[in-house]
């Protein structure tokens, strides 16, 4: 099972080669309801098949497209009982599955790309957010939203500080040295005394741990929480290098604290900053409303959006626009109903304004800027 973070949605984002198949359901975390998500799950499998076979996919092809699908379905997916939803995305280069915090309506789309505005909500200025627990004995990185939250493995991070000191030369030199001189009891009373604890020592522990934490957060710009005793605080933010870790934290051993514990501690922290973000974006689309830097035109924001001119796009949830976009003669033409050939182009302006390293906020009509389901603010 593969963890949401803004690099694999990029690679979802991706013009893709063909056909791409995206399928979604809800699951149900226990009960006897489990037995029927692997139902759910078989029938959405076929109806995949089945529309693989409309679009012209000879039917041997479309069930070899679809053998990496059908092996879920003897794995334990079906008795984790991890999340809320199921997103499954699959095409001939690609294969990711992702158990998730919301409740989606089944649907399954195959097009010439993935279909990704059900995960929207998570993609949003306000989606999502990290937690490192930090003590010297234990290192856990979790990704939070305001539903739920999940542990992700980090694999190039020392697991305590005892590793850290094993690998350095310096304590490899030393366990040589003691070694030759008094045997290991020497070494043993020096890494097991105040040497061990040093600020140093630590600083040399928490900068593998943000050298390791970077590959998985160098492109985000979500909030990064610190759980820890209060003395690693401020050596950890002395070699941190993520731009997005807040200042408060949660103090304490968090070895002592389970996931959920601390995701209920940590919202408390991230709610209040993510609503302030959210409302001074909204503030700076009204600040920029009569000098043009601001639109909720929709013809103008998918023409910005296709070159990379949005910083902030507002949206909302489960309205689509459907119509077609030509890239190279910018264009575009809008349809009240869906027709053959027709995107979604309130999906497609998200993606590009993704892809450019803008912004989106998923937004319930009152809390829009606007009263329109499109705004945004360009760059310039």
């Amino acid at each position: 099972m593969n963890v949401l973070t803004r690099n694999n949605l990029k690679l979802l984002m991706e013009i893709h080669r063909g056909p791409c198949v995206s399928v979604f359901m809800p699951m149900h975390r226990s009960g006897p309801e489990t037995q029927q998500d692997l139902i759910r799950f078989k029938n959405l499998i076929r109806e995949a098949e089945e529309r693989l076979i409309t679009q012209g996919i000879p039917a041997p092809e479309a069930r070899e497209l679809l053998q990496s699908a059908q092996k879920l379905l003897q794995g334990d997916l079906f008795h984790q009982h991890q999340s809320d939803g199921l997103a499954m995305f699959l095409s001939p280069e690609v294969f990711r599955t992702y158990l998730l915090p919301f409740v989606f309506k089944e649907l399954v789309i195959v097009t010439d790309r993935f279909h990704i505005r059900p995960l929207l909500p998570l993609l949003s200025g306000d989606g999502r957010y990290y937690i490192l627990a930090l003590s010297q004995n234990k290192v856990r990185l979790l990704q939070g939203t305001h539903y739920s939250v999940n542990e992700v493995s980090l694999a190039d991070v020392p697991k305590n500080l005892a590793e850290t000191l094993r690998d350095d030369d310096s304590w490899k030199d030393l366990r040589m040295h003691s070694a030759i001189s008094g045997g290991e009891s020497t070494f043993s009373s020096v890494t097991h005394g105040a040497e061990v604890d040093s600020k140093e020592n630590i600083k040399r522990y928490f900068r593998r741990i943000d050298k390791g934490l970077h590959e998985w957060v160098r492109d985000e710009r979500v909030p990064l929480v610190l759980a820890g005793v209060d003395y690693l605080h401020p050596i950890y933010k002395e070699v941190n290098t993520y731009p997005h870790l807040m200042d408060e934290g949660i103090a304490g051993n968090p070895e002592r604290l389970s996931a959920g514990e601390l995701h209920e501690l940590t919202w408390t922290i991230v709610k209040p900053y993510l609503q302030k973000a959210q409302q001074e974006a909204v503030n700076r689309y009204k600040e920029f409303a009569s000098s043009g830097r601001s639109s909720n035109r929709v013809r103008k924001i998918i023409l910005a959006a296709s070159h990379g001119r949005i910083e902030l796009l507002f949206i909302v949830p489960d309205f689509q626009q459907w119509g077609t976009f030509d890239p190279s003669t910018d264009e575009i033409h809008l349809h009240k109903k869906e027709k053959t050939g027709d995107e979604d182009l309130f999906e497609f302006t998200a993606i590009r304004t993704l892809l450019n390293g803008g912004i989106v906020y998923v937004v319930e009509p009152e809390n829009m800027p606007v009263t329109d389901p499109l705004a945004a603010v360009f760059r310039y």
